[in-house]
């Protein structure tokens, strides 16, 4: 986080004094997560929110998409840088020039990149396209009030979120198949919300709900009815921008590059890393719904049907689970 080129002045001691007085919590991969504003995740990524809530200003055309972990970021970035670089050569195609990530930098991270992109949050030019995980209740003032500052946000069905998490974190530690940290503990950590940017279920509410009130701001979207019906959802991703298809051609040539499949395959995907811990290619795995059904046991499966029923009781929101045969490949 670039501390630097932002005017107001960050009180470290302040932080530090905050930082030592949170909830900790042992988690799985040996890694310690903390508690602040009631979600989970490590030391450094706090710390950078606590700068980027001080210092962050908005502007009118800002353009924030978010998520929780695992639940379509790389897709959605990847989706939205090309609808707003236009009708370009395929030559031009940043999408092969690097991974989606450097081109939409997530703000509480980018202590994380081992590439720094060409300009940070604080320097890149307008319209700034940007991602965070953060829940939305810490983002900063400047964001949640601006009626002009967008933001899209992606979830995802949370047992398939579940499962590539699971699959994400032992990749990036090098574990081999028979090393994975038991499922059945990493379910009971996501049904307890204790996991990075959890509780899932709040973070996804607080988005849901902002939403329903300012739908002409947040623009809420589900990863099934990307995979389901992509043409509907990216013409809807593409008016939201204020970039609408001219024509259906141009609709295809986004769908085209944006493919999971061309994305997966593109060199720049397949080795490499856009962060200092993470390949590129741990980024794209299967990317089908119901993956959930080759991993979870029945017991498992009860255990989260029950605290997604809980949870998003009178809310208006479901995660739809239809036709999941169906959706395999892109």
């Amino acid at each position: 986080m670039s501390e630097k080129k932002s005017s107001p002045i960050v009180n470290n001691e302040e932080i530090e004094r905050i930082i030592q007085q949170l909830p900790k919590n042992d988690y799985l991969w040996n890694k310690s997560l903390y508690q602040w504003e009631g979600f989970w995740s490590n030391l450094a990524i706090i710390k950078a929110v606590q700068v980027f809530k001080a210092t962050f200003k908005s502007k009118p055309n800002d353009i924030l998409l978010a998520s929780s972990m695992k639940t379509g970021s790389t897709w959605l970035k990847a989706i939205c840088v090309s609808i707003m670089q236009g009708d370009k050569e395929e030559e031009e195609d940043l999408l092969v020039k690097d991974n989606p990530h450097f081109h939409v930098p997530t703000i509480e991270a980018m202590d994380y990149y081992s590439k720094t992109p060409t300009h940070d949050l604080y320097t890149m030019p307008s319209p700034r396209l940007f991602h965070t995980h953060l829940p939305y209740r810490v983002l900063p003032y400047s964001i949640k009030n601006s009626d002009y500052c967008k933001i899209i946000y992606i979830t995802r069905n949370p047992k398939d979120t579940l499962i590539s998490m699971w699959y994400f974190f032992n990749y990036n530690l090098r574990k081999r198949l028979e090393d994975l940290s038991p499922l059945e503990e990493v379910v009971e950590y996501f049904c307890n919300g204790v996991h990075q940017y959890g509780p899932f279920f709040e973070h996804v509410l607080e988005y849901w709900e902002e939403s329903k009130k300012r739908p002409q701001k947040i623009l809420f979207l589900k990863y099934e009815d990307l995979k389901i019906d992509p043409k509907k959802e990216v013409a809807k991703i593409a008016l939201f921008l204020g970039k609408p298809f001219c024509n259906e051609e141009d609709l295809e040539i986004v769908l085209k590059k944006c493919s999971l499949e061309r994305l997966k395959n593109l060199e720049v995907n397949k080795s490499g890393s856009i962060f200092s811990t993470v390949h590129n290619n741990a980024f794209f795995r299967k990317g089908i719904v119901g993956d959930w059904k080759n991993h979870m046991t029945p017991k498992m499966e009860e255990q989260l049907d029950k605290i997604t029923k809980l949870k998003l009781q009178g809310s208006g929101l479901e995660f739809d689970t239809y036709k999941q045969e169906i959706l395999k490949t892109p």
